[in-house]
């Protein structure tokens, strides 16, 4: 597999300034991290039921993938809060995505109204806050991909990168996320004066550098990258059984079909994103493999 970067080196996470809450769906940078919760909505009677897995990769660096899985109750609605940070040169911008960006997200005033725009907004501000805070958190960055499950009955994906959601949809694949490749967005990169490069062996990158069109931090290229996600609402209905949120250290060794048809009949989303990591594992994917299954019900 391809790193984010071309340099397989990497900032240590210590002496970051901002506090690191603990909670207990709190993801990791050990070698492995598994975990599973549930969740039922008072005014829907509508289940939803989680469990994610996460390993480290080969690539001779600490873990760079972070998560998020909790429940919340806000102004009388369940909401289910997940996502992957997939960090590259170093674990402080995830780290931090991970500490601050669903947070942001529930602040803006338009959440209840306008989930889309509140969600664009803060994927904006936090990426100025990190850019802000370069001093601290480093030259690093990360893609991400969120979903937000209210009540039970509506969900709320946005992603930056290459990190994905699958939904399996009357038992067929359906992505419901967008990869942002260099190669897709070359007009838009070199407008705004960067330029993408494909080695042989190589993938395309921005500027030579990174293999994402788009990522939270990344400082010195961030004139040519870009921050803004894409949101997708999706209202949930008994055909939709299950979404895969994951890292592309999966995405690269699985195709969407094979993830889906991997783990359909497997009821427990723990054990099936256990069953996921594992089998990327054994498809020799070097990076680090985090994933979270939702189920709903």
């Amino acid at each position: 597999m391809h790193p984010k970067t071309p340099s397989s080196s990497s900032s240590s996470s210590g002496g970051i300034l901002y506090k690191i809450k603990k909670a207990c769906f709190d993801s990791s940078s050990s070698s492995s991290d598994s975990g599973k919760g549930k969740s039922k909505s008072k005014s829907t009677n509508r289940k939803v039921e989680h469990g994610f897995n996460l390993v480290k990769g080969q690539a001779g660096h600490d873990m760079e993938d972070y998560h998020v899985a909790e429940y919340r109750n806000k102004k009388g609605h369940m909401l289910g809060l997940f996502a992957i940070f997939d960090g590259h040169l170093g674990d402080r911008v995830p780290s931090y995505l991970r500490d601050h960006l669903f947070d942001n997200i529930l602040r803006e005033p338009s959440f209840w109204k306008d989930p889309e725009t509140a969600i664009k907004s803060a994927y904006r501000a936090t990426d100025n806050l990190i850019l802000q805070n370069s001093g601290q958190l480093g030259p690093g960055g990360s893609t991400a991909v969120t979903a937000i499950v209210i009540d039970g009955k509506d969900l709320w994906v946005a992603n930056i990168g290459d990190s994905r959601a699958v939904l399996c949809e009357r038992g067929a694949a359906n992505q419901i996320t967008v990869d942002h490749e260099p190669d897709s967005e070359r007009k838009r990169i070199e407008k705004q004066g960067g330029f993408v490069t494909q080695f042989p062996g190589d993938v395309p990158r921005v500027n030579g550098q990174l293999a994402v069109a788009r990522a939270f931090g990344d400082q010195s290229l961030k004139a040519h990258l870009s921050s803004e996600p894409d949101v997708r609402h999706v209202p949930i209905d008994p055909s939709m059984e299950f979404v895969i949120l994951a890292s592309d250290g999966l995405w690269k060794v699985m195709n969407n079909v094979e993830a889906i048809n991997l783990v359909k009949a497997i009821k427990d989303p723990k054990a099936a994103a256990k069953r996921l990591t594992t089998e990327a594992l054994a498809r020799k994917s070097k990076d680090d493999i985090s994933c979270i299954v939702i189920r709903f019900g």
